[in-house]
């Protein structure tokens, strides 16, 4: 039943992947836009635009739904993406955003917690509780994803709804998210440290940019949850040559 639902689901929100604005997720709530929904889940409509990961909309108070975020490189390929120096720069994106619970994080301004853990959770599931839970934020896992990219970059790796959320799944779900920053360009040597780092800061609100601060710094109550100069060191060390 979850197969044949996401099918109708992906179906239906497939035109809003490409034209969607930064906005709500649902409908006849108080993070409703002007566009609206597209599927009704239990008085709500969940809709699928792109995103960035954590970051909030001020008039929701202090976490809320992200901006628009579009992917620096979007046809990047995100097969097969691994290494010593992707491991390491998954670790340090989950020491900014969910150094206590990693792959069971949920974003601790959410009032209504998941009934299970994340990581026991299929994908289904996160989406039937994002559904249920209008009106509060929903990033999820190690690496804090909100419904508008998981549901994004789950769609991109073919991931279907009766897939545990599995340590495993959150790493391939990142990894689009690493390659869509310029990895590749990054490991060929076209793209330096300090613009990829950057590029990371802006899809991860804990990381810092170079001036210091979050990309999003002042946004909703967000700023770095690590410095420049540590976040700098680290990357030195998975750098070419």
């Amino acid at each position: 039943m979850l197969r044949l639902s996401y099918a109708i689901f992906v179906l239906l929100c497939a035109p809003n992947l490409v034209l969607a604005e930064a906005g709500s997720l649902f409908s006849g709530s108080t993070m409703a836009t002007a566009r609206g929904g597209v599927i009704p889940v239990k008085g709500t409509a969940f809709t699928a635009p792109r995103s960035s990961l954590f970051i909030g909309r001020a008039e929701m108070g202090l976490f809320a739904d992200p901006p628009a975020h579009e992917p620096i490189y979007d046809d990047a390929p995100y097969q097969g993406v691994g290494g010593a120096d992707v491991v390491h720069i998954r670790h340090l994106i989950g020491q900014a955003e969910s150094r206590r619970d990693g792959y069971d994080a949920v974003q601790h301004g959410a009032r209504i917690k998941p009934a299970k853990r994340p990581t026991m959770m299929t994908l289904g599931e996160i989406y039937q509780w994002i559904g249920d839970t209008p009106g509060q934020p929903h990033a999820i896992g190690r690496y804090q994803f909100i419904p508008k990219t998981l549901l994004r970059v789950a769609r991109k790796i073919g991931a279907l709804p009766d897939q545990r959320f599995s340590p495993q799944l959150q790493d391939r779900l990142a990894d689009v998210l690493l390659a869509e920053a310029g990895l590749h360009e990054f490991r060929a040597g076209k793209l330096s440290r300090v613009s990829f780092m950057n590029n990371l800061a802006k899809i991860w609100a804990g990381l810092p940019t170079s001036s210091g601060k979050s990309y999003y710094d002042g946004y909703a109550g967000n700023k770095a949850s690590m410095t420049w100069a540590r976040f700098d060191a680290e990357m030195a060390r998975v750098e070419p040559g």
